[in-house]
C-alpha cells in the first residue's frame, strides 16, 4: 500500500513530463519542476506516514529492507521475522509497480536513476546519508518507547518527506532497495547503477545502527531525565541518578528540637 500510493503520486507528478520514455523519477530525466518535486516528496512522505500508522500493529509498519536490517541489528525484531518481512517487501514492491504501471494510462515514470550530475560515489553517499536519517528517526521514535510513540508515524513520514526533497533530483530519492527493485523488475530494465540503490540504503542503515548504539552506550536518557516520560519513569530515572557513583550524597541534617 505504501509503495502503491507513492508510485501513483509520482505518476501523477510526471504526467506532463517532456521525456515520457525515461521511466525514471529522477529530476534530470523527467524534467519536472519544483511543484513536481514537492508533489513526489509529499506522496512518499504521507503514504509512509499513513501506512505505518495503519499496519504498525500488524507488521510493525516496516516496508523497507534497509529499515528491516537496522531493526534486526538492534534486536528489535528476530532474524526469522526479518527474512519474512524482506520477502514481503520485495514482493509488495513488484505488485505495487505492476498495478501502477497497468492502472494508469501514462508512461511508467517511477524508476530511480542518477541525475543532476551525480556520480556513482555521490549517489551511494546521498542514498546512505538520507537512509541513515530515516532509520535513526525510526529508532528514536518507534523503537524507543516514550509518550510520543503513538504519533511516531508522523515524524517518520516527515523524515522521508525531507529526505525526498533532497534526494529526488540526484538519485530519485529511493532510500529503499525494494522501492528501486520493483519498478525495474516490472519494466525489465536494470540500469548499470542499480547497485547504488542496494549498497547506499544498507550502508546508511548500518551507520544509523552504529550511531544509535553509541548514544545508548552514553545513556542519552540521562542528559534530559524526565523528557517524554511519565512519573513512574521519571522516578526510576531519578533513582538511577542518585545511585550513580558520580553523584555525591548530600549530608544529612539532624532535625532541631523545639520545646
Amino acid at each position: 500500500m505504501f509503495l502503491f500510493f507513492a508510485f501513483a503520486g509520482t505518476e501523477v507528478a510526471n504526467i506532463k513530463s517532456d521525456n515520457q520514455g525515461s521511466n525514471s523519477t529522477t529530476g534530470e530525466s523527467t524534467g519536472f519542476n519544483l511543484a513536481s518535486l514537492i508533489y513526489i516528496s509529499l506522496s512518499f512522505g504521507f503514504s509512509l506516514m499513513v501506512n505505518v500508522w495503519v499496519f504498525f500493529r500488524i507488521s510493525g509498519g516496516i516496508f523497507n529492507p534497509a529499515v528491516t536490517l537496522g531493526m534486526v541489528m538492534v534486536k528489535a525484531i528476530t532474524v526469522v521475522r526479518g527474512i519474512c518481512l524482506l520477502t514481503a517487501q520485495m514482493t509488495g514492491a513488484i505488485i505495487a509497480s505492476a498495478v501502477v504501471r497497468y492502472l494508469f494510462p501514462e508512461s511508467f515514470n517511477v524508476r530511480t536513476t542518477l541525475g543532476g550530475g551525480a556520480s556513482l560515489a555521490q549517489g551511494v553517499f546521498i542514498e546512505g546519508i538520507l537512509t541513515a536519517e530515516l532509520v535513526f528517526t525510526i529508532f528514536m521514535l518507534a523503537k524507543e518507547k516514550h509518550r510520543a510513540t503513538f504519533i511516531a508515524p508522523v515524524g517518520i513520514g516527515l523524515a522521508l518527506f525531507i529526505a525526498e526533497l533532497v534526494g529526488v533530483q540526484f538519485t530519485g530519492g529511493s532510500l529503499n532497495p525494494a522501492r528501486s527493485f520493483g519498478p525495474c523488475a516490472i519494466t525489465g530494465k536494470f540500469d548499470e547503477e542499480h547497485w547504488v540503490y542496494c549498497i547506499g540504503p544498507f550502508v546508511g542503515s548500518i551507520i544509523a545502527v552504529l550511531f544509535y548504539r553509541f548514544i545508548k552506550t552514553l545513556e542519552y536518557e540521562m542528559a534530559n531525565p524526565g523528557a517524554d516520560s511519565d512519573e513512574v519513569h521519571l522516578s526510576k530515572t531519578h533513582e538511577k541518578i542518585v545511585e550513580s557513583p558520580y553523584v555525591k550524597a548530600a549530608p544529612s541534617v539532624a532535625p532541631s528540637s523545639h520545646s
